[in-house]
């Protein structure tokens, strides 16, 4: 089972990539759970949430390992929950971390915000370019120290697709 996660800043196109890449390749995608929570609440998200939040991704990311895939495609993963955490509330859940390190991706797209437009959805809320690149820059140095694998996504939707199909076909058959 190969595990590959989409991560970086809100609007840099993780879930229309992450269907184009269960659409050419297959395999089983978990989608973020955040949205349908905020959906479900109806109220921005506050501090108390985010164990609950996180807890509830990490069970449909468990549930979908244990179906083991041949390609398992996450959406998201508690890095998002952890940095969303610390931009909104300052502060974040001790175990968060500790669960995100202990699990093994084979894999992390970590979109860049540079080259796409920002498109409002009722839910995201960083319109501005540069608190998108200050999140994606996080990010980046969290899967650096942790030594995650990744590849930096960015350019066009076209060139995101392209670039991200032969990242995946690669892992595929590497």
């Amino acid at each position: 089972m190969k595990v590959l996660v989409l991560t970086g800043p809100e609007s840099s196109g993780k879930s229309w990539l992450a269907e184009e890449i269960q659409r050419q390749f297959g395999g089983v995608l978990v989608g973020e759970y955040v949205r349908q929570y905020i959906d479900e609440v109806q109220r921005d998200t506050v501090y108390a949430d985010i164990d609950v939040i996180a807890h509830e991704q990490l069970a449909r990311e468990d549930a979908a390992r244990a179906v083991k895939p041949a390609l398992l495609i996450l959406d998201t993963h508690l890095l998002s929950n952890i940095l969303w955490s610390r931009t909104l509330f300052n502060d974040c859940p001790a175990w968060l971390e500790a669960a995100l390190v202990e699990r093994q991706y084979d894999l992390h797209l970590l979109l860049s915000p540079d080259g796409v437009e920002w498109v409002g959805d009722g839910q995201r809320c960083q319109p501005d370019l540069g608190e998108r690149q200050a999140f994606f820059e996080a990010s980046r140095q969290w899967l650096v120290a942790h030594r995650q694998p990744f590849a930096v996504i960015e350019g066009s939707w076209s060139d995101r697709n392209d670039h991200v199909l032969q990242r995946v076909a690669r892992l595929i058959n590497g």
